[in-house]
């Protein structure tokens, strides 16, 4: 197996150690390959996405650790980039003139109006109760109608493109499991969750397989219930584990390659030299 993770946030966002401290780590777990992706500045500040400021010493330290630990593991370097709305997201010049290897593109916030300030994002990513708070000020208390939009934003996003893998995609579910009249099974879900696959699977993009909660919650992005239809779609994919901690690097992801095993799943995307290749999981 190509032990890799491209999914990680370090010091330089909301991540808990220093960029190094997460390449020891990646070395002396046998990783063959290590990314970066620390969560992309925004218009506004938050405690945890990269502040403007800090990009270019960003990528002058992973740079450093590329050369320091080349022979033993390959680094690259990467971003969360937040999609917000057509004006500020992964296909902008700011992001895209970045000396970036891979740009993942992920939804944790629902713009309540055009102009992109903190007090106008509803975050799908905070506490559930912050979340409760959302849905009953702005989507009287319907988890229909918040699912509903930010499965919007999501096809909004892939259409925007600017980015090669798509992040923790049904995030949302994470409390919206927990409220009422929301069902997997329900239909009106289940046409969101093929909408999006279908147009993922027309653009020809990656799909994280997010193995954070695997452990924790006994949760992956996406559900259990969508990996049947990522293989009919021959849609690409990859493992990682979203880690903030650099013991974490590789929690869930070996259970997560049994998991995809059995569905049928048995190759997963690779960058190699620059370039994104099929590699097997055995």
């Amino acid at each position: 197996m190509h032990l890799s993770n491209y999914h990680s946030h370090c010091y330089f966002c909301d991540g808990k150690s220093l960029p190094e401290t997460f390449v020891r780590f990646a070395v002396s777990r046998k990783f063959q390959t290590y990314g970066f992706s620390s969560h992309s500045p925004l218009p506004f500040d938050t405690n945890w996405n990269m502040p403007k400021d800090l990009a270019d010493d960003y990528f002058a330290e992973i740079n450093r650790l590329k050369r320091k630990y080349a022979g033993k593991i390959t680094l690259y370097a990467g971003m969360e980039i937040d999609y917000l709305d057509k004006s500020y997201n992964a296909s902008i010049p700011y992001f895209q003139e970045m000396p970036l290897d891979y740009r993942i593109s992920s939804v944790h916030f629902l713009p309540k109006s055009e102009e992109l300030s903190e007090k106008n994002m509803i975050s799908i990513d905070g506490s559930f109760n912050d979340f409760q708070i959302s849905l009953n000020n702005f989507f009287g208390g319907d988890i229909r109608k918040m699912v509903t939009r930010y499965y919007q934003s999501v096809k909004e996003m892939i259409e925007a493109g600017g980015f090669d893998i798509v992040g923790h995609i049904d995030k949302i579910y994470m409390y919206s499991q927990l409220c009422d009249n929301f069902y997997f099974s329900a239909r009106w879900y289940q046409d969101l969750v093929h909408e999006v696959f279908e147009l993922i699977a027309q653009k020809g993009m990656i799909v994280e397989v997010n193995t954070k909660n695997l452990i924790k919650k006994g949760e992956i992005y996406p559900h259990f219930f969508m990996l049947p239809i990522l293989r009919k779609l021959k849609i690409p994919i990859m493992i990682n584990s979203d880690c903030h901690y650099p013991d974490l690097i590789d929690s869930g992801i070996k259970e997560t390659v049994d998991i995809l095993k059995k569905e049928g799943i048995c190759t997963a995307r690779e960058l190699i030299n620059g370039v994104w290749e099929e590699v097997s999981l055995y």
